[in-house]
């Protein structure tokens, strides 16, 4: 199977083979036609196995167009090294449309991040804390998000976020596509994808022996609630 074969739009193929890739991995072949049927997706997947590519290849592709100024995609991982991460793959692959890619973390000023969402954003990936200390201040609003993923959900419960997550969600339309990717599923997690998913499809990938071509590798380290 080709990326070709997947149904993605000629800028996305573009911006795939600009990066010399030509097939896609497992959970890519799986995810990349769910998300973009417009299912709501359970992904069993670790780092390496291809899943930011699986979600922010369809993701661009639903999101279509720059629309108004509040962010339509949301990515909500559990530190900064993820996020910065998951915002890069989004500008790269999303290089030859018009969207708009805002990634928002503690550790750093928060008026750059505010500047750069009040200039407009499509797609917004952010780590929990810093996103609603933005929300409480009113400098983000999340009433219009599409598409909600939640990436390494079993990190974020071991760094004690599931009662942010909660409250993100309920920030959120309750119609939306919702996207889970985690590497376990311990209980509470399952609860939370019992709570927030709608008919999923699951999808359950085995990291490979050897790192995934689509994949970057990089360092994370554990960072308390102020600082993410």
């Amino acid at each position: 199977m080709k990326f070709s074969d997947l149904g993605l739009s000629p800028e996305l193929l573009r911006a795939v083979a600009d990066k010399g890739y030509d097939t896609p991995t497992p959970i890519q072949q799986q995810a990349i036609p769910a998300v973009l049927g417009g299912r709501d997706v359970l992904a069993g997947a670790q780092t390496g196995t291809g899943k930011t590519a699986g979600f922010v290849l369809p993701l661009l592709q639903r999101t279509v167009a720059a629309d108004g100024r509040t962010p339509r995609v949301l990515v909500l991982t559990p530190t900064r090294e993820l996020a910065a991460q998951v915002a890069e793959s989004a500008r790269v692959y999303g290089r030859y449309t018009n969207l708009r890619t805002t990634v928002i973390f503690g550790g750093v000023s928060e008026k750059p991040q505010i500047g750069a969402l009040r200039a407009g954003c499509d797609i917004l990936i952010a780590t929990p804390g810093r996103l609603l200390d933005l929300v409480d201040q009113g400098a983000l609003d999340l009433s219009r998000i599409k598409h909600f993923v939640l990436d390494e959900a079993d990190r974020m419960l071991d760094m004690g976020f599931i009662p942010d997550i909660e409250r993100i969600f309920n920030l959120t339309p309750p119609k939306r596509q919702t996207l889970f990717f985690s590497a376990t599923m311990p209980p509470e997690i399952t609860r939370l994808t019992t709570q927030f998913l709608k008919d999923p499809t699951r999808i359950e990938v085995a990291r490979p022996a050897t790192t995934a071509a689509t994949i970057s590798q990089y360092m994370a380290r554990k960072i308390g609630r102020a600082h993410v």
